[in-house]
């Protein structure tokens, strides 16, 4: 069994249960936040080992809130993947300048 713990940030209940049931299935065990600013604050607190970022959240954006979490040092070093609707090339450059690992689609 795997112990990398995963930080799921969307403010979509069904997109969360969804992350959360096939990441579980797998092995890994989750977290969740519903908000920018509550995501923030577990991976302060927990220090996943991975983040799931949606890229629209009520309170801030994704790219708003990756930048909040690079510039911590407790949180500046946890890997960040886009997880959007849109429709996104993984090895976009604005993705990495904004400090996403990469992108997944939902």
């Amino acid at each position: 069994m795997y112990t990398s713990l995963v930080l799921i940030v969307d403010y979509n209940d069904r997109n969360r249960k969804l992350a959360r049931d096939g990441l579980r299935s797998a092995g890994f065990p989750t977290i969740e936040a519903a908000t920018a600013a509550e995501g923030i604050a577990r991976a302060s607190a927990d220090l996943p080992d991975l983040i799931l970022m949606d890229l629209r959240l009520p309170d801030l954006d994704g790219t708003e809130a990756i930048r909040v979490l690079k510039s911590e040092p407790r949180t500046e070093r946890i890997p960040v993947v886009a997880m959007t609707a849109l429709r996104l090339d993984a090895n976009e450059a604005w993705l990495v300048g904004a400090g996403f690992a990469g992108s997944i689609a939902k």
